[in-house]
């Protein structure tokens, strides 16, 4: 049996807690009743990632991009094509860093598209430039351990 995992809201912000032996893909928020995993990445501001990072039990990919990004607009459907095989066991996220410079500033984020994943409230991998699906569900299986 799996352990009962705790999931943020990416809408509201509230915390649920996911029983290990329920689906989670048809999850729903306990406060807003939104699903709490739709199969695309939602976009995010500074406030909610650190929300996701500190009380979410799922690992968080986070995609830094800006709206004037060729490769960034390139890469969106990508990532998008990525959220769906890899949620719920990830959650994926989209930040403006032209919104939000002071986290791009936090993390070091040089070049966009940049792709953060984070789990148990830390960082645990960074790369940057633009990928396939194929290779961003690669990268993030590669970097997380196997009992991700």
């Amino acid at each position: 049996m799996k352990p009962d995992r705790h999931v943020v809201c990416v809408r509201c912000g509230g915390v649920n807690r996911l029983p290990g032996d329920r689906p989670a893909v048809a999850a729903r928020c306990g406060s807003c009743r939104a699903p709490l995993f739709e199969g695309h990445p939602a976009d995010i501001d500074a406030a909610m990632l650190a929300r996701q990072i500190e009380r979410s039990d799922v690992p968080v990919l986070v995609d830094a991009w800006a709206s004037w990004c060729g490769p960034c607009r390139m890469m969106a459907p990508a990532f998008e094509a990525a959220a769906r095989t890899l949620e719920p066991e990830v959650r994926l996220v989209k930040l403006d860093v032209e919104a939000e410079p002071a986290v791009a500033s936090e993390y070091g984020v040089r070049g966009i598209p940049a792709l953060m994943l984070f789990r148990g409230g830390r960082r645990v991998a960074q790369t940057a430039g633009a990928m396939s699906a194929a290779q961003i569900v690669d990268w993030v299986r590669g970097s997380l351990p196997a009992t991700a």
